[in-house]
């Protein structure tokens, strides 16, 4: 039988605890986001629908962007037991200098049309979580722009080769003149890929006052009061506005880029340069011998080829070919640090985050980036703690087994005869 009593005065205070409210609208709504997922639907709900779907979205059926993400989550975990980690180190040496955390801000194009701070938000933010920036040929903010929001910082620098080729070779030597030491040489954008979501809202640079988009800003008027009301959306390193991604990609690419290309590119950056767009192992081992200081294994954030491979089941076996000594760092699909924590232990040297880092722009400007990064580290620093290990070197292939759902028919067919 159970013996009740009147309630406790006493008792009951000590239950009561109230928070303080919370009156900064933005610093309540960060503050609640918890994952970058969190981060993602308070940026759907604050953005315009085009700007929105534009960073959101991938090539096509969007295939390789749903495969990339699935695959971080078909991870399986073998933490050590009995090897206490109270403190975790996550800092890194990647290029030939000092990461505070075993990732990177990617380049990412048109950034200020997701929130007005655009790359200055991003270059500050890395600046003061001491991660490398990463500026694309396609920002919204000049090269000087983020050198000055990211004065001592480390600065890197993503470049196209124009079908114009003196423009990227003056855009290489604007950015080792401003300081910044990698540069990242994109090669799987030849031609734009179809991202249809673009083209089903009728999306283009600078966005276009209709009827539909005046109706999505009803919701949303500080979008529209910051585009504004601040300097015109255009791209900061070329002057070519005007039409859909796709029309802007296509007519400024240059789809005959080679190893000529790279050559030349090599010649005028006098700092580290990487390759980024790999996605097989022949062409990860061709750039080692052809003396590149690293590669990015990608598939573009899945914006470009559809159904192309998946950069972290590649990874490991990218590993194995190109050594221990070779740079490898992972972009596509990474949404929790414990992704992050996965492709290090795999054998990636360093990661990039592209989509996460925007959805925390869109959220809430600068203080959203700090809060990606804040959620992030927080997730890397907790799988590290729950593994048993202290530091990056420690990580491993054993700590992780990569679950399989996709298959090459070949491979399940020879396995079914061995059985």
């Amino acid at each position: 039988m159970v013996q009740r009593q009147f309630p406790n005065p006493a008792e009951l205070l000590e239950l009561m605890r109230f928070k303080k409210p919370e009156f900064d609208g933005r610093k309540r709504r960060l503050d609640a986001a918890l994952t970058i997922d969190d981060l993602r639907t308070i940026a759907k709900r604050r953005t315009p629908k085009a700007a929105f779907d534009y960073t959101d979205g991938a090539a096509e059926g969007e295939l390789s962007l749903t495969r990339a993400r699935q695959a971080f989550q078909d991870v399986e975990f073998h933490p050590g037991i009995l090897r206490p980690a109270p403190t975790v180190d996550t800092a890194v040496e990647i290029l030939g200098g000092p990461s505070a955390l075993p990732f990177g801000i990617a380049p990412t194009g048109f950034t200020r049309l997701m929130q007005t701070e655009g790359e200055v938000a991003g270059a500050g933010a890395a600046a003061a979580a001491g991660i490398p920036f990463t500026l694309s040929t396609l920002g919204t903010t000049s090269i000087e722009g983020v050198k000055a929001a990211n004065p001592h910082g480390r600065n890197w620098f993503q470049l196209y080769v124009m079908r114009d080729r003196e423009i990227s070779y003056e855009l290489a030597r604007r950015a080792a003149a401003a300081g910044f030491d990698t540069l990242q040489f994109t090669v799987d954008t030849p031609v734009a890929g179809a991202r249809l979501r673009d083209k089903r809202n009728g999306f283009s640079i600078p966005p276009q006052l209709t009827l539909g988009t005046i109706v999505n800003a009803i919701p949303r008027p500080w979008w529209w009061y910051d585009f504004l009301t601040t300097p015109k959306l255009e791209f900061a390193s070329l002057s070519s506005t005007g039409g859909t991604v796709g029309e802007l990609l296509d007519a400024a690419m240059d789809p005959t880029i080679s190893y000529d290309d790279l050559a030349v590119i090599r010649d005028i950056w006098p700092g580290k340069i990487v390759i980024k767009g790999v996605q097989n192992v022949e062409d990860s081992v061709r750039l080692r011998d052809a003396g590149v200081d690293g590669i990015v294994l990608s598939n573009h954030g899945g914006r470009q080829l559809d159904r192309a491979p998946i950069p972290f089941h590649l990874l490991p076996e990218v590993r194995r070919a190109v050594g221990d000594e070779f740079t490898v760092m992972i972009d596509t699909g990474i949404m929790n640090g414990a992704d992050i924590v996965a492709s290090v232990a795999l054998g990636a040297d360093f990661t990039l985050i592209g989509r996460a880092y925007l959805y925390g722009l869109m959220a809430g400007g600068r203080a959203g980036v700090d809060r990606t990064i804040a959620i992030l580290r927080s997730e890397i620093e907790r799988t590290m703690r729950l593994l048993g290990v202290s530091s990056l070197a420690e990580l491993e292939p054993a700590h992780v087994t990569q679950l399989t759902r996709l298959v090459p028919v070949a491979r399940a067919a020879s396995d079914a005869v061995v059985r």
